[in-house]
């Protein structure tokens, strides 16, 4: 069951539901799928065929989501890539997945033509852009009815944020798609008229998941081009949504409008999360401001969709719960070599997955050196630190490159990232390990501050009451006006690192 075939069947099921929203536009499953036949006839009078790529770079809305069912319906491989990339980040997306054509619109203007540069063919989606090469000659070729392939064909290609260098192109088959979707409603609870805010990005997995979701179950998907705050409690109220999937950096943007008390929130009924930890202090405050009736705290990757859930937050904020219903997972000592080097309870370790998973990709796009790091007998080491607690139960303290040895103690940022978390004064923070001649790495903080915080002092004295083990207090406090974090809201460690922040003074901040 490809994913073109799955729309098909969502759209012969409940033709008259409405499927899309974005904007004043409001299409039902029939008419969408019309629209679909449409643009994947004018894919194909391009020339892309099945296997073939098609580079997208553009904002979540109805022309994005529409070119991804098309290439699904012909057996194209849908490539979005975020619109923000510099020009040197994205010529090397273009040379890496060798795309035959790309799509763009006026935020992305720059990349289209440097693709148009390339000889590839580079159509403007814009209301007022017109012409053979644009989203309005897709629309007005002629319907094509879509392949019959088979599900282990490639559906999509997602290239990871390059926190930790040049991006990883991640081939995702259509069976594995499906299937993460599948386990997605499952584990979020979702059922019928479900209506969620499409706002994470569709170059994320996420935003992905999102769509699909919404589209088995005959549900809406309400596009949201960017995320502003007030926009999307008035798109919360205005369509009725019912269910949330965000990353922690957005839900804390809405609970900390102050206009978020005049908006009628009760269709909200689920909320989910994931894309970086989600600190206590903000798990609590959406349970007071949404009152969900689930809350899950989804772990996972774009390698493979999920790794585990945990829906009990309030028993254990910031736990990751266990294995995913595709899923096994361990957590392995940090020099493990293989994966039976099991690590005990309450010791912290990589965490790995089996890739035996259907939500699994089966390697990295053109890159057998990434290969060779993350897959080894038949598990995928993900790269990030973990423990299990005596329940059996998973918390993720933070990356294995991001682990701070300061002398010669091993030091989570998270762990430290968790108790500033709780300071009245502090919005975000980060902790990272700078060189030091005496101590190998100094732990510095890197705070976003939200209200009046006197001083460094002050904060270290939050973290002497609070119990913190000394060697574990930072040396150093920087006060930020934001922590750098990329669209799955994970804070860009390497940045803070390269020194790309802007600092505050003392003065600024009292």
């Amino acid at each position: 069951m490809n994913l073109g075939l799955s729309f098909l069947a969502s759209a012969e099921r409940d033709p008259g539901r409405i499927a899309i929203v974005d904007g004043p536009l409001r299409l039902t499953y029939a008419a969408w799928l019309e629209r679909i036949r449409h643009v994947a006839g004018g894919l194909r009078r391009l020339g892309l065929s099945p296997g073939q790529r098609l580079l997208v770079v553009l904002k979540n809305g109805e022309p994005m989501t529409t070119l991804y069912w098309a290439c699904q319906t012909i057996g194209a491989v849908f490539a979005p890539v975020n619109w923000r990339l510099g020009r040197n980040e994205f010529a090397y997306v273009l040379r890496d997945a060798a795309p035959v054509a790309v799509v763009y619109e006026r935020a992305s203007a720059e990349l289209g033509e440097l693709a148009r540069v390339q000889g590839l063919p580079a159509l403007a989606v814009d209301g007022d852009a017109a012409g053979p090469e644009s989203y309005a000659a897709l629309l007005g070729a002629p319907q094509v009815p879509g392949e019959v392939i088979s599900d282990d064909r490639t559906s999509l290609l997602l290239y990871t944020s390059g926190t930790t260098g040049r991006p990883k192109g991640v081939p995702r088959s259509h069976r594995a798609e499906r299937a993460a979707a599948v386990a997605h409603v499952a584990q979020n609870r979702y059922g019928r008229d479900e209506v969620t805010l499409g706002v994470m990005p569709l170059y994320h997995t996420m935003g992905v998941r999102s769509l699909i979701a919404m589209a088995l179950l005959g549900g809406t998907f309400v596009a949201l081009p960017q995320f502003r705050a007030r926009e999307a409690l008035e798109a919360i109220e205005r369509e009725r949504v019912t269910n949330l999937y965000l990353a922690p950096t957005l839900y804390f943007d809405l609970v900390n409008l102050p206009a978020i008390a005049t908006h009628d929130l009760r269709s909200l009924r689920k909320l989910g999360y994931a894309g970086a930890p989600m600190t206590p202090s903000l798990v609590e405050r959406c349970f007071e401001v949404f009152q969900p009736e689930i809350f899950v705290n989804h772990y996972g990757s774009t390698e493979i969709y999920t790794f585990s859930i945990y829906d009990r937050l309030r028993e254990k904020p910031g736990c990751a719960g266990r294995a995913g219903l595709n899923e096994r997972l361990r957590v392995v000592r940090i020099d493990a070599t293989g994966p039976n080097d099991v690590a005990p309870p309450g010791e912290s370790g990589e965490i790995i997955v089996e890739l035996t998973s259907d939500e699994a990709f089966q390697g990295y796009w053109h890159r057998p050196d990434a290969d060779e790091r993350a897959l080894r007998s038949g598990w995928y080491f993900t790269g990030d630190l973990g423990r299990i607690d005596n329940d059996g139960d998973l918390f993720v303290v933070g990356r294995v490159d991001d682990m701070i040895i300061s002398g010669g103690e091993n030091v989570f940022p998270v762990e430290v990232e968790d108790v500033l978390a709780r300071h009245p004064g502090v919005a975000r923070v980060a902790v990272i390990g700078v060189a030091d001649e005496r101590l190998g790495q100094r732990i510095v903080a890197y705070v976003e501050p939200s209200a009046h915080v006197s001083s460094s002092e002050e904060l270290d004295g939050f973290c002497v009451d609070s119990g913190m083990t000394t060697f574990k207090r930072p040396r150093d406090y920087v006060f930020v006006k934001s922590l750098p974090v990329s669209p799955s809201g994970k804070i860009l460690r390497n940045k803070l690192r390269s020194g790309e922040f802007e600092r505050l003074t003392q003065e600024s901040i009292r």
